[in-house]
């Protein structure tokens, strides 16, 4: 059984999806005016590991993921350097998707645009004020927020502070101070169409309750993003979408906590980002997904260098022990033999996954689970070397270490090394480790570094020990 955080409540509930099996999942997409940063990294690599575990526990998994692609700020931009701004969302549209394939977080299954979505969007904002909750003004349409009594309850906040909060950028236009806009008329130089009001362009909050009733229909199980989208963004969401259609809007409403940079959090305004494409040219992706990882979605993340650089560090133990399958397993089928017990270790780790991950997508103990049966594999592995223990009960256990690994978007094809080798190279390898152990039994020890320093350029690494010899690859 899952039970997930809902912000809307404020506890953990059971998942208990609309229809039987299927889980419809929308996450509120990047504003593609600049590079993506770590915070937009962390959100989108929570929800990616979300989709994936709710796919292992054989939910069909219907996943959403928009892009605003008209907003100020990408009109500011393009303005500034004097281009189109279709043009420049478009630039950044494929730049996120470039750091995301780099970070290993999949393509949803539709990426809505908003400027693909104008006629669905009219038509919401037709039926709000045909509804009796919204009013035209002057080419603007605004959303009348007393009328819709529940106004609040998400981000838990009252009428009576966010009207005094909000009185300080009065428009006098508009029936109350808190009205937000859902549609907003042109201003010479920026993009327009056309509408019952005049030309114009959508307000930001009525984009995503149109692609994600477009996409999911009136009423879906998830809907995600950052908690700093909980006010205003997905209040307005809510009391737009549900002041239409008179239904609940969505089920569970799931936030990650922010991306700090020392004492302040990680923003553009701030000027205190740090984009995805730095990090990745200085850090190994996997070891980049292996620390974000390491902290619960819900609670902030102090950014950290230094904390990357020790993931890297780690990633070789698994690494190592993925090679070492691949040769004992291109040696043949091994024989059963004695396994030494690991067989139900191995079981254990991974009740104790799903035990975490069922627990609000506990992520940080389900990283600790893949770290303690790596240490069981490793010490594993020597008895295999000497003879101890069965191969085979090795070859199993790696496999499942691999496989909850995926689960959180690890050790997947072409995100580490590339240490799957031709057979050519293979058997030069394990020729030149075998001279040089024979050459250590010789004590022909000038022989033996001589070999190692070949091996060192074939960028292997060797290890003696009191089981013998064992290669890998430089991390």
């Amino acid at each position: 059984m899952i039970k997930l955080y809902n912000t809307l409540t404020r506890k953990k509930e059971e998942l208990v999806p609309l229809r039987p099996g299927e889980i419809r999942m929308y996450v509120c997409g990047v504003t593609v005016y600049d590079l993506s940063h770590v915070g937009h990294a962390r959100s989108a690599l929570v929800f990616d590991v979300i989709r994936r575990y709710l796919q292992y526990r054989g939910y069909e998994v219907r996943f959403i993921r928009n892009f605003t692609d008209v907003d100020d700020k990408i009109i500011k931009r393009a303005q500034e350097e004097g281009v189109p701004p279709r043009e420049l969302a478009e630039r950044y549209v494929e730049e996120y998707r470039k750091d995301m394939a780099a970070l290993g977080v999949l393509q949803a299954d539709v990426e809505p645009k908003a400027t693909e979505h104008i006629p669905q969007m009219i038509k919401l904002v037709l039926r709000l004020i045909e509804k009796g909750v919204a009013y035209p003004v002057d080419g603007d349409v605004y959303f009348e927020v007393k009328r819709f009594p529940r106004y609040g309850r998400l981000s838990g906040k009252n009428l009576e502070e966010l009207q005094a909060g909000a009185r300080v950028e009065v428009d006098e236009r508009k029936r109350d101070p808190l009205d937000f806009a859902l549609w907003k008329a042109s201003k010479e130089g920026e993009p327009a169409w056309p509408s019952p009001w005049g030309p114009g362009r959508p307000g930001w909050h009525i984009e995503c309750s149109a692609m994600s009733m477009q996409c999911l229909g009136e009423s879906f199980d998830i809907h995600a993003g950052g908690e700093d989208l909980v006010f205003p963004h997905h209040e307005n969401e809510i009391a737009q979408s549900e002041a239409a259609t008179g239904r609940p809007f969505v089920r569970y409403w799931i936030h990650n906590g922010f991306v700090n940079w020392g004492a302040e959090k990680m923003s553009k305004s701030l000027g205190n980002v740090l984009t995805l494409k730095e990090l990745v040219r200085q850090h190994d992706p996997e070891a980049l997904r292996l620390y974000l990882l390491g902290t619960h979605y819900r609670n902030p993340l102090d950014f950290a260098a230094e904390r990357v650089t020790e993931a890297a560090r780690a990633l070789p133990r698994f690494r190592n022990l993925f090679e070492e399958a691949d040769r004992l397993a291109a040696k043949g089928t091994p024989a059963p033999g004695r396994d030494q017990g690991l067989l139900e270790k191995v079981a254990e780790a991974r009740r104790r996954f799903e035990e975490v991950m069922d627990d609000d997508f506990n992520t940080a103990q389900a990283v600790a689970v893949l770290f303690d049966l790596a240490h069981r594999l490793q010490a594993f592995r020597s008895k295999v070397t000497q003879g101890e223990a069965a191969a085979g009960a090795f070859l199993l256990g790696v496999g499942e270490l691999l496989s909850l690994g995926r689960v959180l978007g690890l050790f997947e094809e072409g995100s580490r090394p590339p240490q799957s080798m031709d057979h050519a190279l293979r058997e030069k390898v394990e020729a030149l480790v075998k001279a040089r152990s024979d050459a250590r039994r010789r004590r022909d020890w000038a022989g033996a570094d001589r070999l190692r320093d070949e091996l060192a350029q074939l960028g292997v690494v060797v290890e003696d020990g009191p089981e013998g010899t064992i290669w890998k690859w430089k991390p």
